[in-house]
């Protein structure tokens, strides 16, 4: 008695096929949505630190952070800056009548006066009552110094909103090309190797490094295929 073989016909390998090239399609966007999220939820922050900083500066005449008379005339405020125009990021730059750091002083002022939600108050060092922080849980910076472009370069002191490390390269060259110029060392969003956390700083050469440097260096690349996990930007003001 002869038995008959039996297999799939070609509609349900077709049909298989199919199921399978759905199911991967699935994945690849829900992947696609869950970058351009987080990259919507960074660009959201800096925008949101930029509007205070000018909104601030326009109610108060002063830098948050910066500013003489905020025990007096914001509700909460602890500290006062030292009213020299600058956000300074050491308690040494910062002298009297400002013996604490202006970068850290500036969350309780922008906070304080309703500038950005939640309550942060100073103290001497980084915490989460004292400074924000960015979606992977690494503190920000607003200060004026020089972290930010290239890290070997000398760059002049200017305000700046850091966005602390741990960012994947990925996300970061994502914000870059939809914020700014797409490039690590110009335009108004560029590399920053400012920390947060007292996490290892983020790179911009040799190892696990997140830009790809090439000459002259304002030609160099974000290193968006290397899968580095810990790099930041820093918006210029």
């Amino acid at each position: 008695m002869n038995r008959k073989q039996q297999g799939f016909t070609l509609i349900e390998i077709a049909i298989v096929l199919v199921i399978i090239g759905l199911l991967l399609g699935g994945v690849l966007k829900g992947q696609e949505l869950i970058t351009s999220a987080r990259v919507r939820n960074l660009i959201s922050q800096q925008d949101g630190v930029k509007a205070a900083f000018f909104g601030f500066q326009d109610r108060f005449r002063a830098f948050p952070g910066d500013y003489t008379t905020a025990t007096t005339n914001i509700v909460g405020a602890t500290r006062n800056g030292n009213g020299n125009g600058r956000v300074q990021a050491s308690a040494a730059a910062c002298s009297s009548p400002c013996t604490n750091q202006e970068n850290l002083v500036v969350w309780e002022h922008l906070s304080r006066s309703g500038f950005i939600n939640g309550t942060y108050t100073w103290a001497a060092t980084q915490t989460d009552t004292t400074s924000l922080k960015n979606p992977y849980g690494i503190y920000t910076d607003l200060a004026f110094d020089a972290t930010y472009g290239q890290a070997s370069a000398t760059n002049p002191d200017r305000h700046s909103i850091k966005t602390g490390g741990q960012i994947p390269v990925e996300i970061i060259t994502e914000m870059d090309r939809k914020i700014d110029d797409g490039l690590p060392y110009t335009g108004g969003f560029q590399f920053s190797a400012y920390t947060g956390n007292a996490a290892a700083a983020p790179v911009d050469t040799g190892a696990n490094t997140c830009v790809t440097l090439l000459s002259p260096a304002t030609s160099s690349t974000w290193a968006s295929t290397s899968g580095q996990t810990n790099c930041g930007g820093a918006s210029l003001l």
